[in-house]
């Protein structure tokens, strides 16, 4: 039988390792040198091209209106995450339920939410006036208890709010169905054995070990809600594409005011990646694959990896 490299020193066996060489990788070398090309370009370009204008960049950068309305941009995605996030749940828990009804209004709910475009929704929010002229409260085929104008009710915050908050559940209540689901049925029925309701079951036993599967994927939807909410630009809010958009129809610095956009979309998701980065490593704790760190793309050699 022959004996591996591996199994040499336990064979007892010394290895010849005098004419040994590293393994040579004539690609990687290739494929770096084509990276450091276009990167010496890029760096180039964003240098010698006074189209940039990086001078009004840093001046636009710190601008109150700017702030402001990045203010706004951080709101919404909080509030319309804070919405996601209990809506999914209770629309998971509808979905895996054994009453019919729920399941099956909790799945209608989804499809459409995930089945139309976001902005589709939002706009169908802002112009609600247009379908209904008045929001009632009462009772159906009945009397009406209270009454109110919808176009003073719907405002370009709460369109852009029941836009991506609904929008979101939909796709929270899948994300959270399928960390529940991935819990093994025997937890739920140790439980049982024990006396305990359903509803401390979920929440002592089911939630705690689903939440390891659940949040990489909501860090990653708090990212995509953030850069989601330059979608309100287009229902008037000033949110901070909007409020760029309204200095650069004034100041023809197009590219100058997007670059700020980018800038501060930029700062705000890499702090989020960061923060993700230490919840999962939170969660993943005990795993046999850790998760992998916000800065582990700046390693030239893998983490772990042999010399």
């Amino acid at each position: 039988m022959a004996t591996t490299v591996q199994d040499a020193p336990a064979a007892g066996l010394e290895l010849d390792v005098r004419n040994a060489a590293h393994r040579k990788h004539p690609w990687r070398w290739l494929s770096a040198l084509v990276v450091l090309v276009f990167a010496a370009q890029l760096v180039k370009m964003l240098i010698t091209n006074d189209n940039f204008g990086w001078d009004v960049v840093w001046s636009w950068l710190r601008a109150e209106s700017i702030v402001r309305g990045l203010g706004i941009t951080l709101m919404l995605t909080v509030v319309a995450m804070v919405i996601g996030v209990v809506l999914g749940v209770l629309l998971a828990v509808c979905r895996i339920s054994a009453n019919p009804l729920l399941r099956g209004a909790a799945g209608l709910y989804i499809w459409f939410f995930r089945g139309t475009p976001t902005l589709v929704q939002l706009i169908f929010f802002y112009n609600l006036s247009a379908l209904l002229p008045k929001l009632n409260l009462g009772i159906p085929f009945g009397p009406v208890f209270a009454s109110v104008d919808t176009n003073t009710l719907i405002t370009p915050l709460l369109a852009a709010i029941l836009g991506l908050g609904l929008n979101e559940g939909a796709y929270m209540a899948e994300i959270v169905r399928g960390g529940l689901l991935s819990v093994d049925p025997g937890q739920r029925e140790a439980g049982q054995a024990l006396g305990m309701k359903n509803s401390r079951i979920m929440k002592r036993i089911i939630l705690p070990q689903a939440m390891r599967f659940i949040v990489p994927p909501t860090g990653n939807q708090v990212i995509s809600m953030v850069k989601a909410t330059a979608l309100v630009s287009v229902i008037a809010l000033s949110d901070l594409l909007y409020t760029a958009q309204s200095i650069y129809n004034r100041t023809f610095e197009t590219i100058p005011m997007l670059i700020v956009v980018c800038l501060w979309y930029l700062a705000v998701t890499s702090v989020l990646y960061v923060v993700q980065s230490f919840i999962e490593r939170h969660y993943n704790r005990g795993a046999r694959h850790q998760a992998p760190s916000f800065w582990d793309f700046l390693r030239i050699r893998p983490k772990g990896s042999a010399a």
